[in-house]
């Protein structure tokens, strides 16, 4: 009688704390996706300091955007423009 007394209260503590361990799961889970994030971000975050990096401190890097973008060139280059083919619909 007591070993059947004991087992219920198990079963019991058991079930009252379930909710607990599935509250657990669910936030290591949620820990393990915060931290990706934040490896994600601190990679985005280097990439950009390097790109700043190089546009104070490298002329070539600010000369090659220059030209890609603002199409700039040197005195007595020709600059070429190349349009995307264009897509036939059928």
């Amino acid at each position: 009688m007591i070993g059947l007394i004991v087992i219920a209260c198990l079963l019991g503590v058991f079930f009252w704390y379930l909710p607990v361990f599935e509250q657990n799961a669910r936030m290591r889970q949620q820990i393990l996706t915060l931290e990706n994030q934040v490896k994600i971000e601190e990679q985005k975050q280097k990439m950009l300091e390097t790109a700043i990096r190089n546009l104070r401190e490298d002329p070539k890097t600010v000369e090659r955007l220059a030209r890609e973008r603002l199409g700039y060139a040197k005195p007595g280059e020709t600059v070429i423009y190349f349009e995307p083919p264009k897509t036939v619909l059928q």
